[in-house]
Order: structure tokens, then C-alpha cells, then sequence
């Protein structure tokens, strides 16, 4: 029986998560995480995405992206198959790299768009890896934070993320992060 196609259009956002084979590290060491981000840089320029948040942990990634004119499994197809054969190529290994297909959850509300970037911010502090976010390199948070520019994040999609908070923005989204409120009791 073939797989359900997922659903896409153009201008459609999701929230994909992708685990390593058994639960297993997709990353063990610094070169592996740059690598996987150089994939989404490469994907960036064969294909028209945004990229509006991400975090890589050491057994799976958070990406939340904004097609244009690409379908999801084309980009995240390139991004994977890549990153597998440098993975197994460097590690002297063969099979899958990651578990199963990934899982991408259309994001259709401004409100969940902001729960999702939430969550994917927040994976490190909720799995106990670094008590400030200050301290994972491997997310966008430090971007949307304006402690440093990230070129896989555009700015605009951070400023549009941030506009649903009042001024100080960063400061209203940083409490938005840790609180337990709806995106739009700051609001």
C-alpha cells in the first residue's frame, strides 16, 4: 500500500522533526552539526524555502520551514540524503541514518507557528543539556534573541515572528519562551 502524500502548496509552513535510526546520535561531534547545517544552506540555494526556526540535538532535528515553490519532501529528501551519506561515509557505516520517514505538521495558525517555535527553542533547556539557552550553539535562538545574525534564518522572518510582541520585543519574546502563556496573552 503506498504512503499518504502529505500535504502541500505553495506558502505552506511546517514543523518537521526527524530522529536518528533507533533513537540513536545523528551527531557526534562539532563537524557533524556543521555539516547538516551546510545541507540546508545548500538546500536553500537549489531550492526556495525559508527556514524560520531551527535546533539540532544529538538524536534528532526541529526545522520550522516555509515552502515557496518547493514541496517539502524534495527539500528535507535533499537535506537528509545528503547528510546520511556523509554521516555513514564518515563513520564507515551503511544503512539508515535516520528513523523512518520525518514528520511534518502543517502549521495553518499564527498561534501555533508561535508554539512551534517555542518548542523548538526550548528543546535543550527541557532536556536538560544547558541550563540557559545562551548556551546551546546549535538552534536559532540566538538570532531571534539578537545576540548574533545566523545566515540561515532571514531577517525578515524574525521580524515578523517578533511583531506579535509588544516593544521590548526580544525581552516579551524571551518571557513568551520560558512562561507557560499563550502566544497571545503577551500580546
Amino acid at each position: 500500500m503506498p504512503r499518504k502524500r502529505r500535504t502541500w502548496y505553495p506558502g505552506a509552513k511546517f514543523h518537521v522533526f526527524s530522529r536518528g535510526n533507533r533513537k540513536q546520535l545523528l551527531f557526534y561531534d562539532r563537524q557533524d552539526f556543521v555539516k547538516y547545517l551546510s545541507l540546508i544552506c545548500e538546500a536553500k540555494t537549489n531550492y526556495s524555502f525559508k527556514l524560520q526556526t531551527y535546533c539540532l540535538m544529538s538524536n534528532h532535528v526541529h526545522l520550522q520551514i516555509q515552502t515557496e515553490n518547493t514541496n517539502i519532501s524534495r527539500i528535507i529528501g535533499y537535506i537528509h540524503s545528503h547528510y546520511a551519506r556523509f554521516f555513514n561515509d564518515k563513520y564507515e557505516l551503511v544503512g539508515h541514518v535516520f528513523q523512518g520517514r520525518y514528520k511534518a505538521e502543517l502549521i495553518q495558525y499564527p498561534d501555533y507557528e508561535l508554539e512551534v517555535n517555542r518548542y523548538i527553542h526550548m528543546n535543550p533547556l527541557k532536556a536538560n543539556i544547558v541550563n540557559n539557552l545562551n548556551d546551546y550553539p546549535w538552534s536559532s535562538y540566538h538570532a531571534y534573541a539578537g545576540r548574533k545574525l545566523d545566515p540561515l534564518i532571514d531577517g525578515e522572518e524574525i521580524k515578523a515572528m517578533l511583531s506579535y510582541f509588544p516593544s521590548p520585543q526580544i525581552s516579551n519574546y524571551e518571557h513568551f519562551l520560558t512562561s507557560d502563556t499563550s502566544p497571545f496573552d503577551v500580546i
